[in-house]
């Protein structure tokens, strides 16, 4: 009689123990604290993405280099280094410039310092596009005409603070006598200075591409 005894309690016992698994288990898969699974942890994903690759280094400029020398401005006047800024900004050589970001480069004197830092630091989202393709299989170089435009928008001077709006006009000419149209640009151009006395430095530029008008079909006048 004893003997059944015991067996019935060792059921009994048997029985509550897989009772108590299961209901851990149900409650581990209810994601309660300190009953999770390790193998059910998610391991935190990388990122997707690449940094952008730096920009290739142009070729240092030889003897035949078609870009302008840096104006030396009157750092008081700041159309003056508004518009010394622009023409070394968009003239480009492509036998040596690898994009017109190297012409950006060689205008880094006319920047403050924060700004030539982000020039320097800059990496290109995409490549240089279907002109400077087009250029480049030429070899050419641009030459480019500047003028100032009045945007009666743009908020007035300060002591330490000016907006000039450039109108950028260019031609590109390649080395195989080949003639094109060059850069084409309004460019907004703020510039700031300590004080009174300080130099006018270009602090930001917000380039717009002008519209650049088609050539005329051929006329029509005098035929049937």
């Amino acid at each position: 009689m004893k003997t059944m005894t015991a067996a019935a309690g060792m059921m009994r016992r048997a029985g509550l123990a897989a009772t108590v698994a299961v209901s851990l288990a149900g409650l581990a898969g209810c994601g309660l604290p300190g009953l999770e699974r390790p193998e059910q942890k998610v391991k935190p994903t990388q990122p997707t993405f690449a940094e952008k690759a730096p920009l290739p280094s142009a070729s240092p400029l030889g003897p035949d280099a078609h870009v302008p020398e840096p104006p030396v401005p009157n750092r008081h006047d700041a159309t003056a280094v508004a518009k010394a800024w622009a023409l070394v900004a968009y003239s480009y050589d492509t036998k040596y410039d690898v994009s017109p970001h190297d012409a950006i480069l060689r205008a880094v004197p006319y920047l403050t310092s924060k700004k030539a830092k982000d020039e320097r630091s800059y990496r290109p989202a995409a490549g240089a596009g279907n002109e400077w393709n087009t250029w480049a299989k030429h070899k050419a170089w641009t030459t480019v005409k500047l003028h100032l435009e009045v945007d009666g928008d743009a908020p007035a001077d300060t002591p330490t603070k000016a907006h000039r709006q450039i109108s950028v006009s260019g031609t590109a000419t390649g080395r195989d006598d080949w003639k094109g149209v060059g850069p084409r640009v309004q460019a907004f151009v703020t510039l700031v200075r300590t004080n009174t006395k300080g130099d006018w430095q270009v602090s930001r530029v917000d380039a717009v591409p002008a519209a650049v008008v088609p050539s005329a079909p051929p006329s029509s006048a005098g035929q049937d």
